[in-house]
């Protein structure tokens, strides 16, 4: 089954069903998202999604809002759906993680642009990554993103591809960071079209 089709209301529990499951359940999706999150520095974190890790978000919204109903919960599907990989797409969420310390105004300032500066490396193929539209201005940036790499039927074979050299870099003017991604990410991103 691909884990980057839709979400649909069958899938969500809602909170009395999701109740007695959630602490195994959270435990398996955070152990899944291990290999799927990668640092870049002191101060940005990517996580990679797919069907488990969002549903996981809307369970938990349900439950800390305590969204019952049908309409309410398929509302909350629709919002994480727009955030989910696609056949032609992967997708992330991108946080900027701040030190305790930081003056968070002055930091984000420093980060503006950097919607036009992410990229994924799959083997030989260079993809910039697309930014959710609204959450950054001329001179203001939001310390959560949502983002997607484009996938082509090529890329998507390399992915598949034991081996494929994977990494994803930010080449923003004040924040520059590449890291090398390990295998373990390469075969999960892998698994979630199989």
């Amino acid at each position: 089954m691909s884990l980057v089709r839709p979400i649909t209301r069958r899938d969500i529990k809602g909170p009395a069903l999701y109740a007695p499951i959630r602490d195994d359940y959270r435990n398996r999706v955070i152990a899944l998202k291990r290999p799927r999150r990668i640092l870049l520095g002191d101060r940005v974190a990517i996580v990679f999604e797919n069907r488990h890790t969002m549903t996981l978000q809307i369970e938990e919204i349900c439950r800390v809002e305590n969204l019952t109903t049908d309409d309410q919960i398929n509302a909350e599907i629709a919002v994480y759906n727009e955030l989910m990989p696609t056949e032609t797409s992967l997708a992330a969420t991108l946080f900027v993680e701040l030190p305790p310390d930081a003056d968070a105004y002055v930091a984000l300032k420093q980060l503006v642009g950097l919607d036009e500066h992410v990229l994924l490396q799959i083997g030989a193929t260079a993809l910039r990554a697309s930014f959710e539209p609204g959450r950054s201005t001329a001179d203001k940036i939001s310390a959560v993103q949502y983002l997607r790499f484009p996938l082509a039927a090529e890329t998507r074979a390399a992915l598949a591809t034991a081996g494929t050299a994977l990494a994803v870099e930010i080449d923003h003017p004040n924040y520059r960071y590449r890291v090398d991604c390990s295998d373990e990410l390469r075969a999960s991103l892998a698994a979630d079209y199989a």
